[in-house]
Parts: structure tokens; sequence; C-alpha cells
């Protein structure tokens, strides 16, 4: 029983060690590996143009992101 409670108060200590990481910096987590770019695809469709749909969901990301850009400034 020791043992367990040893390894839950660790892991418990990493978690808020991690958290506090997080809200300092305030970066939004990434993976390390790079995606799909890594293995040298551009995008996950095979489609040669983009339908309009997916066109307008990426031009709203881009808004998005800009306005998440805009509110997390420091200055």
């Amino acid at each position: 029983m020791q043992i367990f409670l040893l390894t839950l108060i660790m892991l418990l200590v990493v978690f808020a060690a991690m958290s506090i990481g997080y809200l300092v910096k305030k970066k939004s987590i990434a993976g390390s590996c790079g995606g799909l770019g890594a293995l040298g695809i551009e995008k996950a469709c095979n489609c040669d143009n983009p339908c309009d749909k997916r066109l307008e969901r990426e031009r709203q990301a881009r808004i998005d992101k800009e306005q998440a850009w805009k509110q997390n400034k420091i200055i």
C-alpha cells in the first residue's frame, strides 16, 4: 500500500508541475513528431482542389487563430 501511495503522490506532483508550466507559458500543447509534414505529406485529403466547405473551415480556423493570438498578446 505504501508503494501505491508513493507512486500516486509522485504522479500528482508531476501533473501539478506540468500544469504550472503550461499556465506560465500559455503555449498550446503540440506534438513533437511533426505530424504529416514530417512524412512529406502536405495535406490529409487526396483531392487536388479543396471543396468549398473545407476552404471555409480553413478560413475560419485562420481567423480564430489570429483572434486567439491577439487575445494572448502580452503587450
